[in-house]
């Protein structure tokens, strides 16, 4: 059975377009099988755009899971350079082409520049890995954020967010709920500093 992240999805490729609207910015995506949510934008992610406004334009942010680009090209359009990462790379192809013309490097995260530190980090992380996969993921990603830089992460109240936020908090990275809708949190992780 093939999953969202396995790395080359074995189910057939149907394309299909979707238009979506966020921050009064209406887009057509081109989304497939075999990658996250190909049929729709999913309630976790809207909601994540819904509850949130972009980081300030010129702002270098990391979207961990990009699946077929709607965060990524959300920020992008508004003046954001974004590293989009996934595992997928049938999803990496779908996000390069619906931002075309738009800031975005759609990439594995081993081609990410080992410099390169973000000002932001926004997801629907992929519970679904587990709970010691995602822990591993989040350590590996949240360091990068420049000082006083917010990871922005979207989480169903009954996938664990909750013990997530305190999670994050525990490791060093103050989190707070921020908003929330329809069972889902948009949790704010801070790193310390200026």
């Amino acid at each position: 059975m093939s999953h969202y992240f396995d790395s080359a999805p074995s189910v057939q490729d149907e394309r299909r377009t979707l238009t979506v609207t966020v921050w009064d910015r209406t887009r057509q995506y081109e989304t497939s099988s075999g990658v996250f949510s190909g049929n729709h934008l999913d309630k976790a992610t809207a909601i994540l755009l819904a509850q949130s406004i972009p980081p300030p334009a010129g702002s270098v942010v990391l979207d961990l899971g990009c699946g077929w680009g709607p965060i990524a090209c959300s920020l992008a359009a508004e003046g954001s350079t974004v590293w989009a990462v996934d595992v997928n790379e049938r999803a990496l192809e779908l996000t390069a082409r619906n931002a075309e013309g738009l800031d975005v490097h759609p990439v594995l995260a081993e081609d990410v520049p080992a410099d390169l530190e973000f000002d932001a980090i926004w997801s629907n992380p992929p519970i679904r890995i587990g709970k010691e996969a995602l822990h591993e993921l989040l350590l590996t990603w949240l360091p990068r954020l420049r000082p006083g830089g917010e990871a922005r992460l979207v989480v169903g109240k009954n996938l664990g967010a909750d013990s997530l936020q305190r999670w994050l908090t525990d490791q060093g990275f103050p989190t707070e709920r921020v908003a929330g809708s329809k069972g889902f949190r948009v949790l704010s992780a801070r790193r310390p500093g200026a």
